[in-house]
């Protein structure tokens, strides 16, 4: 009995998946719920588990393949026999396996068989081992002599062209969620009207509240209390008094969101995800710590759930953790605004007329100009620069 493996039903956002790496091979025996294979999307990495027990019959999609919903990928049998691996007719680069059975009839089914599977010209054969009858054996030998004489050949122009020139080249296709960044940032420059104004913000306060803190904060939650809590509370508390910002353009309509549900830039090594943080207002620091957290690891796994990746009214990307000192960020379509947060720097800051040094960061918002004017931009940054130097804004709500 045979069981198809099939692509999981994938979301409607998402259009196909490649396949990433397949880790049985054929004739590896599986059981049931085994990873198979995984599936990279333009999001995160699926899992394909085994259907049942058995074993890899047949691998129908290969690495680098692109599949969408319910294709089939490969087969598998339920015989407990191993399968025989089989040699692979354009290349022979598979090994052989060595049958110790002869035969002395002149083509016996075995060896019809092996002469149709690798298109062998049976004269070829007998010229080179000059017997009028052939076994399965003779047939064997004589691809295994094709094999050895094409890695020998293939060898040889490796090492010609590795003389020739050390200046070598690495070529790999673009993955998935590569691609799709690649989409949606040329959508963002193309359909929106975008700028960028600036602010400076003294971090002495919020800096000072997490060295008080810091250490009964962990103790109490086992997480550590970052910058990022800070900085996602204070922009809701401005996207709440500046609804302006926290809103989209469709067509002709503007929307605004009586919610708030923002999206955080992170970098894995597969590439810039952005999982979103649902109804944050009403969530507390420590909740807002550890989703962080939460995304981070799972992000770099591949293991996000695709749930965590859709929708957001607004996105916050700090650049500062790899020592970004001033940038413009990139709107995230549909939103129509972004936040850039930068590396906090001592500088040397006028304040009442003298010279101090204080920790500085600077912040960039980004933001579709046609619907959000300069005055809202400029007063939503100084609202967020009163509450990051001033925190007990928050508490009392002023």
């Amino acid at each position: 009995m045979k069981k198809e493996i099939q692509v999981p039903l994938l979301p409607e956002s998402v259009v196909n998946a490649k396949i990433s790496k397949w880790h049985k091979n054929i004739g590896d025996q599986v059981k049931y719920n085994d990873n198979l294979l995984d599936l990279e999307t333009d999001k995160i990495v699926l899992e394909v588990p085994c259907p049942s027990d058995g074993i890899l019959q047949e691998i129908i999609k290969k690495e680098g393949d692109l599949v969408i919903s319910k294709d089939v990928l490969g087969i598998i049998s339920n015989s407990k026999s191993r399968q025989r691996s089989l040699i692979n007719k354009n290349f022979f680069e598979n090994k052989i396996q060595n049958n110790n059975m002869e035969n002395n009839f002149s083509e016996t089914p075995n060896v019809r068989r092996l002469l149709k599977l690798y298109n062998i010209d049976i004269q070829d054969v007998k010229k080179k081992c000059s017997k009028s009858k052939i076994t399965h054996i003779d047939i064997e030998n004589y691809i295994r002599n094709i094999i050895l004489k094409y890695k020998n050949k293939k060898n040889i122009i490796n090492n010609i062209n590795e003389k020739k020139s050390k200046r070598n080249i690495k070529r790999i296709s673009m993955t998935p969620i590569r691609k799709k960044i690649s989409e949606r940032l040329l959508e963002s420059v193309r359909n929106t009207a975008t700028l960028t104004t600036f602010q400076e913000v003294d971090m002495s306060n919020i800096i000072n509240i997490r060295k008080k803190y810091n250490e009964k904060f962990q103790n109490k939650y086992n997480i550590k209390l970052g910058f990022m809590s800070f900085y996602i509370k204070s922009v809701v508390a401005c996207l709440q008094k500046i609804p302006q910002i926290n809103a989209a353009i469709d067509g002709n309509d503007i929307i605004y969101y009586d919610y708030f549900d923002i999206s955080i830039a992170i970098s894995t090594s597969r590439g810039l995800i952005t999982p979103v943080l649902k109804d944050v207002d009403t969530m507390k620091i420590h909740e807002i710590e550890k989703q962080i957290k939460y995304f981070a690891e799972q992000g770099e796994n591949g293991k996000l759930d695709i749930k965590n990746l859709i929708g957001g009214n607004f996105t916050i990307s700090n650049g500062g953790i790899f020592g970004s000192l001033i940038s413009t960020p990139i709107i995230n379509p549909p939103q129509s605004a972004i936040l850039g947060i930068h590396v906090i720097k001592d500088r040397p800051i006028a304040v009442n007329g003298k010279i101090k040094i204080l920790p500085m960061v600077y912040l960039a918002l980004s933001y579709d100009h046609r619907i959000i004017d300069g005055k809202e931009a400029a007063s939503f940054l100084i609202e967020l620069k009163n509450i990051l130097e001033d925190y007990s804004r928050i508490i009392f709500q002023i």
